[in-house]
């Protein structure tokens, strides 16, 4: 009698690849974030879509303040139309991060999603800003 985790057979080979580039090109996580950033060769913007006060309080060094329903053709417009941007919120419980991602998308504009968001990042012990400027990480983070 099978467990109850190969009861239901696994995917073979060709279609679990395709499944897990399919989520690498839809996410990125912290570590990635955070590494990029560190060593100062980010080719995104990111985006901390949660609201000012948040945002305020604790954010990833770097990120620029922009909630999604700020998110508008005329304000993205101050990126190249190629620009990739990296979203995040709150964290796993948050789904600002999603409708972020749903409206750059819409807008044209190419998009992943921070996993874990502000509880990823804090998980990793990775340091935070504070206040309204995006601050950056330093070389000895």
């Amino acid at each position: 009698m099978p467990s109850l985790v190969s009861d239901t057979a696994a995917a073979d080979a060709e279609v679990a690849a395709a499944h897990y580039a399919r989520r690498l090109s839809l996410e990125t996580d912290c570590w990635d974030v955070h590494e990029s950033l560190r060593t100062g060769a980010p080719d995104f913007v990111l985006l901390d879509v949660r609201g000012p006060a948040l945002y305020a309080s604790a954010h990833v060094p770097g990120a620029i303040n922009l909630p999604h329903g700020k998110m508008t053709e005329h304000r993205m417009a101050e990126w190249p139309a190629d620009t990739l941007f990296v979203v995040y919120c709150a964290g796993p419980h948050c789904n600002g991060t999603d409708r972020a991602a749903l409206r750059l998308a819409r807008l044209g504009r190419s998009v992943k999603v921070m996993i874990g968001g502000m509880t990823g990042w804090a998980d990793e012990g990775f340091a935070v800003a504070a206040g309204r400027d995006p601050g950056r990480i330093s070389e000895a983070a």
